[in-house]
């Protein structure tokens, strides 16, 4: 006996729906917690309109819920929010209240002969009248 192909409308698979089984008393109380938990982590994202009673979310559960249809409502932005107050002076009368910084002024006293490097990028001013610094300096880079 030879093997014949069959079209596709011979199948082994079954298309039929099956009845859904009556939940167990456990399986309610987990079912209903679960609901409890989506209804809340929809309204702790912010998402209200997601949230469902315990039927919806049945059908939910089972790949049957249609959603409600919502109307499109186009934005309108709203007038913001003034005060009716045209002009609110400000305090003081405008004169500043911090004292004025002086100027730094070269007084000539100390003469700066250069500036040295003391360890790699630590630079360090080097003044005239004090020339064993400058010599420490030099031959601490030496060693």
């Amino acid at each position: 006996m030879t093997m014949q192909l069959v079209g596709p409308y011979m199948t082994t698979t079954s298309y039929k729906k099956r009845k859904q089984k009556q939940r167990t008393k456990n399986q309610q109380l987990q079912f209903e917690k679960q609901h409890r938990e989506y209804n809340k982590s929809m309204k702790r994202i912010g998402a209200h309109s997601q949230m469902m009673t315990i039927d919806e979310y049945d059908l939910y559960v089972r790949g049957m819920f249609k959603p409600k249809k919502q109307e499109f409502k186009p934005y309108v932005p709203s007038d913001s929010y003034r005060r009716q107050t045209p002009d609110i002076p400000s305090f003081g009368d405008g004169v500043g209240h911090a004292p004025v910084k002086e100027q730094m002024v070269y007084s000539g006293e100390r003469k700066l002969l250069g500036i040295a490097t003391m360890h790699k990028s630590n630079m360090v001013p080097v003044f005239a009248d004090n020339k064993e610094e400058a010599i420490e300096i030099a031959q601490m880079r030496r060693n």
